[in-house]
């Protein structure tokens, strides 16, 4: 096994002066489309995901997207918008003509892993990260899952309730993800510190306000960059049971390029510790604002998977990613101009009345199967299974040991433009039981 390199932080910052140039010409270009017109098909519109109205609450500027015509275009960003569910999803599989290379986030920075690569680079590393997700991979994961589930809320069932994102949203998917790349409890805490310093990477925008931000994204990159390093090179994180353990075992000639294994564990921490926690935080959430369809969960523990996909489409844990157009791209009458940077809004299309009936409703047994929540095409979220599994086995746990959950002060929402979830979620558990059902 080589070593892993020094981490190019000097490349890194140098990627967020690029993206700062080119986002300033973007502007540049906005400012020829106010004067001028815009091309037939698009409507003008305000939206944008940082503005402090949508950070609060996004739904109603969603609402007025689904309401307007296939494309919007927002002059003072220079940025275009999809939200219709069809639009959305045929988007997200042109992923020849709809480039992630210049990075998925509002500004054109990219770090080199999987999500910000295509094809024929993407498809590569694709097929090298396949056997950490295998089916039987998955199932021996299983045992953990459901462990550490029936622990975090068991405790939160003994203390009558507590903050359901501090006490279980934020702690089962942080040990899921330790556990299976093999770092130990004792490491816990401090493997925790970075990981929420390098996701704010989600939610950079290239100006001079975000330079703090920035700053904690490269101290928590350098930092696990580091832990990696020693890990690796004293054979740990490696063991065949564990997922960069698996990439090994699983390379010809079992030889892979470490940092590749680095930036594989960013990615899963950036894809699988923050939007799961969302995903759980939300679930609770949802089922306390609407107790009729906790109770009839309660009642048939069957619809748990259907509850967690209608979650996934409800409260879409990443509201939306972006793309670079390589040429014009059509939709219906309108079209998108090469080099335009172009916002595919998961979360507006999952509440699009065409494709969902009253989608503005949680409804345990909707069961939509047809959400984008984890995206489509060539960029579907290879870990998207684990984070069904991770939400089944809190909803298995909860609906055992909890006859009801309320909500017991204000919930505090993250101000994050691309992963929407809760910071703060204070509830009470009526506990079962004799006699009541599970």
């Amino acid at each position: 096994m080589r070593s892993m390199g020094k981490l190019d932080i000097a490349g890194v910052v140098a990627k967020v002066a690029a993206g700062t140039a080119v986002d300033e010409a973007s502007a540049a270009l906005g400012a020829r489309y106010r004067r001028d017109h815009l091309p037939a098909g698009v409507t003008p519109t305000a939206f944008h995901q940082m503005d402090p109205a949508v950070l609060d609450d996004p739904y109603p500027s969603y609402r007025e997207l689904l309401r307007g015509g296939p494309v919007h275009y927002n002059p003072r960003r220079h940025l275009w918008i999809l939200s219709h569910h069809q639009h959305v999803r045929e988007a997200a599989k042109s992923d020849r003509v709809l480039s992630s290379a210049e990075g998925v986030a509002r500004s054109r920075f990219s770090l080199p892993m999987m999500l910000t690569r295509d094809r024929p680079e993407h498809t590569r590393m694709r097929q090298l990260a396949i056997p950490a997700f295998t089916r039987r991979a998955l199932e021996s994961w299983q045992p953990v899952i459901d462990e550490l589930a029936a622990e975090l809320v068991g405790e939160l069932a003994a203390a009558r309730g507590g903050d359901a994102v501090k006490q279980l949203a934020v702690p089962l998917p942080i040990r899921v993800i330790a556990h299976i790349l093999g770092i130990p409890p004792e490491d816990y805490a401090r493997f925790r510190l970075w990981s929420d310093k390098a996701v704010q990477a989600t939610d950079i925008e290239l100006r001079p306000a975000a330079l703090k931000k920035s700053g904690n994204v490269l101290a928590g990159l350098l930092r696990l960059h580091s832990y990696f390093h020693e890990r690796m090179a004293a054979g740990r994180l490696l063991e065949s049971g564990t997922v960069l353990g698996r990439l090994v075992d699983a390379a010809e000639g079992g030889d892979i390029d470490p940092d590749e294994l680095f930036w594989f564990a960013i990615l899963l921490l950036l894809a699988g510790h923050e939007t799961t926690t969302n995903l759980i935080g939300g679930l609770v959430h949802s089922l306390a604002v609407n107790p009729d369809q906790y109770e009839l969960l309660r009642e048939r523990p069957d619809l748990i998977p259907s509850a967690v996909e209608e979650q996934l489409r409800f409260g879409t844990p990443i509201q939306g990613f972006y793309r670079t157009a390589l040429q014009d791209y059509e939709v219906e009458s309108a079209t998108i101009p090469r080099g335009g940077r172009v916002l595919l809004l998961f979360a507006a299309a999952n509440r699009d009345p065409r494709q969902f009936t009253d989608p503005d409703s949680f409804v345990v047994e909707r069961n939509p199967t047809s959400h984008v929540s984890f995206g489509y095409g060539v960029h579907m979220c290879l870990g998207a299974q684990l984070a069904r599994m991770e939400g089944q086995a809190v909803l298995r746990e909860l609906v055992g040991r909890a006859g009801r959950i309320e909500i017991t002060g204000k919930p505090v929402w993250k101000p994050n433009s691309t992963l929407r979830g809760l910071d703060e979620l204070p509830v009470r558990l009526g506990v079962s039981g004799p006699g009541q059902r599970p």
